[in-house]
């Protein structure tokens, strides 16, 4: 289930942001682990959420406890995590910085041998827009075997585990880096200017 039909990998992302006059931040994570321990990353999120009468799990419905616990649980999984972190990003401009991430993501995720990235759907007008960042980079690598899926975030846990890493980063842009310290081992994070 986490080799896509091409061979490759399968990443899972979710976004965090801030917009703000001055300073804001777009954080789009992706989390990628080992085929071999897939399911169990999945149950492991399944047991981080409990008995929340939510769909899914997520970071900002945590407490400080529940989020180090959190990320442990992602960090003791086999996996790596690419993270794009676009800044600035002013008030009502967060699409724009989603598609410079996007695009600096699929980059990275490619070199890494990913060949499907799986999103949290925002609804099917914001999928389309992600569909249409990613095809120029299908058509400049000529490579239509990298696809962009959407998902209900209920769907899958693994969208799961990217909303605590992106989380985790955000609360790093924010000057808490406590989280980010435990998943240092499997995070790699690409700064990228918006214009």
């Amino acid at each position: 289930m986490d080799s896509s039909p091409a061979g490759g990998r399968v990443a899972y992302g979710d976004e965090s942001y801030l917009e703000a006059v001055s300073g804001g931040y777009y954080v789009l994570a992706s989390v990628t682990f080992d085929p071999s321990v897939a399911e169990e990353a999945r149950q492991a999120m399944r047991e981080l959420r409990g008995n929340r009468r939510t769909d899914k799990l997520h970071w900002n419905e945590m407490d400080r406890k529940q989020r180090e616990a959190a990320a442990f649980t992602v960090a003791s999984l086999e996996g790596f995590h690419v993270v794009a972190v676009g800044a600035p990003v002013p008030l009502k401009r967060q699409e724009r910085a989603r598609a410079a991430c996007l695009t600096s993501l699929v980059d990275e995720l490619y070199g890494y041998e990913v060949r499907t990235l799986v999103l949290e759907s925002r609804g099917r007008t914001l999928d389309k827009k992600d569909e249409r960042v990613v095809r120029p980079f299908q058509a400049q690598h000529n490579d239509d075997r990298f696809t962009l899926r959407h998902e209900p975030g209920g769907n899958e846990p693994l969208l799961w585990a990217a909303d605590i890493v992106a989380g985790a980063v955000r609360a790093k842009q924010d000057g808490e880096s406590r989280y980010c310290d435990i998943l240092h081992d499997n995070l790699y994070d690409v700064t990228v200017f918006v214009r």
